[in-house]
């Protein structure tokens, strides 16, 4: 079940993550950890849209450095629909991780409905013999805590 927290630093993003368990998984010797929290629901003029902020650690376990190529996204919300976002990298960037190193982004997402789930894949590369694979972001849930009034 998500909370909501009003951050404003680096150290309570550190905080709120050492209190929670991560959604995680690890292939190829890359573990990756997703905290994801929800943020609010604004009203726009397409409607009202629910948003939350995601955290990622990507740990590499491995013995050798690799970089993030590229990125891909699959968010099905609780209508069913379906978003796909592809892209080069973590926001703006191909971050190289060494052996032993770990890199952490934070992002968001909204969507027109109160809950979703996210999953996906990074695709990396061994720095060492430049052999490319693809390493799987572990679905996590995204489930607005919104109280709705009901009238009798």
């Amino acid at each position: 079940m998500s909370q909501i927290f009003k951050i404003e630093t680096i150290e309570e993003i550190q905080d709120i993550i050492s209190q929670q368990k991560p959604y995680q998984c690890s292939t190829h010797g890359i573990e990756i950890a997703v905290w994801p929290e929800y943020i609010s629901n604004k009203i726009t003029n397409i409607g009202e849209i629910y948003i939350w902020s995601y955290q990622v650690r990507i740990e590499n376990r491995n013995k050798f450095a690799v970089k993030l190529i590229s990125r891909y996204w699959k968010i099905i919300d609780e209508n069913g629909q379906l978003q796909e976002v592809k892209g080069d990298g973590v926001i703006g960037e191909q971050p190289e991780i060494e052996a032993q190193g770990i890199f952490q982004y934070s992002s968001g997402i909204h969507l027109s409905c109160q809950s979703g789930i996210m999953s996906g894949i990074y695709k990396m590369i061994n720095l060492k013999t430049q052999e490319q694979y693809e390493v799987t972001i572990p679905a996590f849930s995204l489930d607005a805590q919104v109280i709705k009034s009901v009238l009798n």
